[in-house]
């Protein structure tokens, strides 16, 4: 995990470029490069760099002795780099798994070179001897990226938002900053003056499209049909293969664990494979909430059951008001249930990064998308619409939840890892039988649970607790997160600013007092950038008012056997 940042056909000065760069410093806190392109005016290059592997030979940009042309700049993890370096010869020059994107693409081109990496990651490549500028993104943006583009040809682009608000341009007040499309990647062309121009937008992967980096996979050919004892045992398989694979790092892993279904499932693989590996170090896990948290009673459980070193946080509900701020900051977003989400998130990674030494932090991310394990799930008219609902939320994790465990690990330095985004594990649950993924029995993600229930993974009570919500899993019985947040801000937000508020904010106009501030601290921060977001996350099919599940009829007990 890095900042990364890149600036191309810029009139600013050295010092303001500099300034804007470092606006990122919290993604990688162990070392930072700025460097100009020479014969470009205008074009640089900052980087912030996490070393997780590779600590000699990894700052960046990279640059090769064979490539001597090439610039690359890019955050993430490319996890099957040796397999493809071994299976093309490629000689290596460092250690750094990123360097397989120098090698792919002086081998067969951009459009080579994108399909074939199986990871997270966001980069800008700078081929000087042909003139092309190129970014790209990870299927479902596990890994950040804004740009902004002017009709001028100024080209900016950073791991976060906050890194470009800053530059000023002659004509442009404000410059349109977006974030760049997950799964795709961008040509351009680089001219004289160091300005660009867009030559064409790809998309290289749709998550429910077996990815082409399959075909050089160790992992042997899946078993096919679709009977339910296939199904289980192709599911534990490819999980238990998506961790493995992202324990490729320099540095201590440790694994966030609410007690949820997700978060456990992956602690106990993690852990058990760290045990195969023979790693030296305990498997540290953290959960966070309040006093009679359900959160850190379920995750006390899990921990006991399978050995980690656990680590609880405990925080107060002025505590978590008080870092709101701080927060919306960080996450550079207003929308309601991933601000809610993001406080005890943010509060934990700060206590792992103040307390621990582990780095490479896994988590459950995704799976809620990909199993249907929104309660939401259980009114869907029919499995295909569940199966619509399921995309639909896989390809929008980016401004979601996605972005909320990128921003606020990285706000303490941290790196996420999140396996049931892995794209084999994801493909192949989407292509199973709509019929197969819907809720049953009044449990959801069913067939999720099914597959692991004969694997000695968890405790019963576990595998099978119902769905929570890590805002409201965190917070007491008693009184619900978002219940405390909402009597907090009714002081905060008056009744008349609340009816105005389509005047103040015609784009997302908030409906609630919540909602209301939270978007004037996002306007404080990054005014005039509301479009950032979309549309604010809501359940389907139902007559929410609240994204909170716990304001949703449902909280069935666990099926009894």
């Amino acid at each position: 995990m890095c900042g990364i940042w890149a600036l191309f056909g810029s009139d600013e000065g050295l010092a303001a470029r500099c300034l804007s760069a470092t606006r990122v410093a919290h993604r990688g806190p162990d070392a930072f490069r700025f460097e100009t392109v020479r014969g470009l005016a205008g074009c640089c290059f900052g980087f912030h760099r996490l070393a997780v592997v590779d600590p000699l030979s990894g700052m960046q940009p990279l640059r090769l002795r064979r490539c001597p042309g090439l610039w690359l700049c890019y955050n993430g993890e490319i996890y099957n780099h040796r397999q493809l370096q071994k299976h093309f010869g490629f000689e290596y020059q460092t250690q750094v798994d990123g360097e397989i994107l120098l090698h792919l693409y002086r081998k067969g081109g951009i459009e080579h070179m994108a399909p074939l990496l199986d990871g997270v990651f966001a980069f800008v490549l700078l081929d000087t001897a042909n003139r092309k500028v190129f970014l790209g993104r990870d299927t479902f943006g596990v890994r950040p990226l804004f740009r902004v583009l002017t009709e001028e040809g100024l080209l900016g682009v950073c791991s976060e938002a906050k890194g470009l608000v800053g530059l000023k341009h002659p004509g442009a007040p404000r410059l349109q900053i977006d974030p760049f499309p997950p799964g795709h990647y961008e040509v351009l062309d680089l001219k004289t003056n160091g300005k660009v121009v867009p030559v064409e937008m790809v998309k290289f992967h749709n998550c429910k499209d077996p990815p082409l980096h399959t075909l050089y996979d160790p992992l042997e050919k899946l078993p096919s049909g679709f009977d339910l004892e296939t199904v289980k045992s192709n599911i534990r398989l490819l999980f238990y293969h998506a961790v493995r694979k992202r324990l490729m790092t320099d540095r201590r892993i440790g694994c966030l664990l609410s007690g949820g279904l997700d978060s456990s499932l992956v602690a106990a693989t993690l852990l058990k494979q760290l045990k195969e590996a023979e790693v030296s170090y305990p498997l540290q896990t953290f959960a966070i909430g309040m006093e009679d948290s359900p959160d850190l009673l379920a995750a006390r459980k899990v921990a006991a059951h399978i050995g980690s070193e656990h680590h609880e946080v405990l925080f107060s509900p002025e505590e978590g008001i008080q870092a709101l701020d701080e927060v919306i900051f960080s996450l550079e977003t207003y929308d309601i249930t991933t601000i809610r989400a993001s406080v005890g998130m943010y509060l934990v990674s700060k206590y792992i990064r103040k307390n621990t030494d582990s780095v490479v932090i896994f988590s459950g991310e995704g799976s809620d998308e990909l199993t249907q394990g929104y309660i939401y799930f259980h009114r869907a008219p029919s499995a295909e619409d569940a199966h619509e609902e399921s995309e639909r939320l896989l390809k929008e994790l980016y401004l979601f939840d996605v972005l909320r465990a990128d921003r606020t690990t990285a706000a303490h330095g941290l790196e996420l890892r999140v396996p049931f985004l892995d794209h084999r594990f994801t493909s192949y649950y989407l292509s199973l039988p709509p019929e197969l993924r819907i809720p049953k029995n009044g449990v959801e993600k069913h067939l999720l649970r099914e597959a692991f229930q004969d694997a000695n993974l968890l405790p019963k009570e576990i595998l099978w607790r119902p769905k929570e919500a890590f805002s409201d899993g965190l917070a007491s019985v008693k009184k619900s997160w978002f219940t405390i947040l909402q009597e907090h801000i009714e002081h905060q937000v008056s009744d008349s600013l609340l009816e105005n508020a389509a005047q103040r904010f015609p784009l997302n106009t908030p409906k609630t007092k919540e909602g209301y501030y939270y978007r004037q601290v996002f306007e404080k921060h990054y005014p005039g950038h509301a479009d950032w977001l979309t549309h604010y996350w809501m359940p389907r099919w139902i007559e929410a008012t609240d994204p909170s599940a716990r304001t949703l009829a449902h909280y069935k007990s666990a099926p009894k056997e």
